[in-house]
């Protein structure tokens, strides 16, 4: 049985394609580990909150922490 993906996770998706392309814009680099992180995410707010922050940060670590 094939799982259908939730609206929700949809969104989330979406916002995580629009960080990743913040960032890759911002030449900012953004390690395996973080990419996995970002694409992970499954909560809409919590990749928003990101994306904010990566229009002013200058570290992948400024955008999403240590475990960056």
């Amino acid at each position: 049985m094939v799982r259908q993906r939730s609206w929700e996770d949809a969104r989330a998706e979406g916002y995580a394609d629009a960080l990743l392309t913040v960032l890759r814009v911002r030449g900012i680099a953004v390690t395996d580990v973080a990419r996995g992180r970002i694409l992970a995410q499954k909560s809409v707010d919590q990749v928003k909150r990101w994306l904010e922050k990566a229009v002013v940060a200058c570290t992948i670590a400024e955008v999403i922490g240590d475990a960056a």
